[in-house]
């Protein structure tokens, strides 16, 4: 069977932009968003305290700004992760990435994640939230259990990886989320997503939303370039 293709036009709208550097400057974050602009994206993602940058920079366009809450690691105290997100959404933010407390998770304390999870979702005001569930750090037991719990928090998708760990997105993970999501929800694969023939291929395991900085390559690689 050949492989599943996607016009460029297409992909583009399924693409979050992310630009997560610690060195980030100002001026890094306005290119990013005139490329995204350039190339059609669905979103720019970038960490919370340039959220009323990148809004402003994207006046007037149809690419949407993701706010990072407890990027990296998560493992913050679960007030600090509402009130940067309240941060966040009043600084213009219009969709909410977070982390979740993965080492929380792993102890066992699903309803400590799960309300933090709730926390975050209402701050959101009803703006799209994605999970970051570390995937390359969980078992395929726990990835269920995470997925559940996500579902169970008002969230709307779950997302694999920050892409500062120890792995990112693959297609066994995606197909695992999906099936435990069901397929009216989210699922979002990040993290080393390089080329066209991948993203496609997460696309076709079950993800509907992309994070990858090579979105550019990709669409290349949609349009029959190198």
């Amino acid at each position: 069977m050949p492989a599943p293709t996607l016009p460029a036009a297409q992909l583009a709208r399924l693409i979050d932009f992310p630009l997560h550097r610690a060195d980030a400057t100002v001026a890094d974050v306005e290119r990013h968003c005139d490329l995204a602009r350039e190339l059609g994206l669905a979103a720019v993602a970038v960490n919370s305290g340039y959220v009323a940058h990148a809004r402003h920079f994207l006046d007037g366009t149809d690419v949407k700004v993701v706010a990072a809450i407890g990027f990296p690691l998560g493992g913050m105290d679960p007030d600090s992760k509402r009130y940067e997100t309240e941060v966040a959404v009043d600084n213009g933010a219009q969709e909410i990435d977070v982390v979740m407390n993965i080492g929380r998770f792993k102890s066992g304390e699903d309803a400590f994640v799960r309300r933090e999870l709730r926390d975050v979702a209402e701050a959101a005001d009803e703006r799209i939230v994605k999970v970051i569930l570390e995937t390359s750090l969980l078992t395929n037991e726990e990835k269920r259990r995470a997925a559940a719990l996500v579902v169970d928090s008002g969230a709307h998708f779950v997302k694999t990886s920050t892409g500062f760990s120890t792995g990112g997105a693959t297609v066994s993970d995606v197909a695992l989320l999906r099936e435990a999501v069901g397929p009216g929800f989210g699922v979002k694969a990040s993290g080393g997503i390089r080329d066209y023939a991948t993203a496609m291929a997460l696309l076709a395991a079950g993800a509907n939303r992309l994070g990858t900085s090579s979105a550019a390559a990709i669409l290349r690689g949609a349009a029959g370039g190198n």
